[in-house]
């Protein structure tokens, strides 16, 4: 499987953000992690939301990965 890059806004003790990862990762994504409570203008426009999902640069996710449109999203751009 081709390798894709992502951006994961998450914290930390937050398990939808170990599942995002645990998902990106199983599907080949090289995965670039942002821990919002670093940062407060991140932690004001993301803390009700995360995990929150970049992919090329665009939000996909916010809460939960959608499993049908990350594939569907990985297939446009094989």
């Amino acid at each position: 499987m081709s390798s894709f890059s992502a951006t994961l806004y998450s914290r930390d003790n937050c398990p939808l953000c170990d599942e995002a990862y645990e998902i990106l990762d199983r599907y080949g994504f090289s995965i670039e992690t942002i821990d919002i409570s670093q940062d407060s203008e991140l932690l004001d426009k993301y803390e009700m939301c995360i995990p929150v999902v970049e992919i090329d640069g665009k939000v996909r996710f916010r809460g939960k990965i959608n499993e049908v449109l990350l594939r569907r999203i990985i297939g446009s751009r094989l």
